[in-house]
């Protein structure tokens, strides 16, 4: 009986589900959330770099968050990050470095952000297609190789969809929950 090495697509399921992670903690809400800063990265000392690298990063409360740069001159290079970075926050810097306010997403703001969250959602289901067809063509090729039967290569391709559908289903949660959090 052959076998089948499906750890390249595990791992690429896995950075798939990781990405679309990251990417939607980066789709505002209408609560302060520090992850939405994690996309920018202000130049410091010459270098692009993350805000929670350089910067004290907390929740003042609800709709605000509080940045305390460890170099104080740093205040404004990352006050022009995140106001570039055009987020839809306001952001403000007092004596004791920034401080990012969420305003109340309104109607249609909500709809554009569900719009880019399920963009997202649908550029992460893509990626795995890609991933299917790859691991299908790798099979293909090991049978052709001799390396499997027909039953065996019939078995390993339903395994490699059973895999996808399962993946697609974490990414479907994933876009809703997002949801929910947009529409809160």
């Amino acid at each position: 009986m052959a076998s089948f090495d499906f750890k390249p697509l595990d791992n690429s399921i896995k950075e798939t589900e990781e990405w679309l992670v990251r990417e939607l903690g980066s789709v505002r809400t209408g609560r302060a959330t520090p992850a939405i800063l994690d996309t920018i990265k202000p130049e410091v000392y010459g270098t692009r770099t993350p805000i929670n690298q350089v910067a004290a990063v907390s929740i003042e409360d609800a709709r605000t968050l509080r940045i305390v740069p460890w170099d104080k001159s740093l205040t404004k290079v990352i006050e022009s990050a995140i106001t570039q970075a055009n987020l839809g926050i306001g952001v403000g810097s007092d004596d004791q470095g920034l401080r990012v306010t969420f305003p109340e997403l309104t109607a249609e703001r909500r709809t554009m952000l569900l719009k880019v969250a399920n963009e997202k959602v649908e550029t992460a289901r893509v990626t795995l297609r890609g991933h299917r067809t790859d691991t299908l063509k790798a099979l293909d090729a090991a049978e052709k190789e001799g390396g499997m039967g027909k039953d065996e290569l019939a078995r390993f391709k339903d395994d490699v969809q059973k895999k996808i559908d399962v993946a697609n289903g974490a990414l479907d949660a994933l876009g809703k929950k997002k949801e929910v959090e947009v529409s809160a």
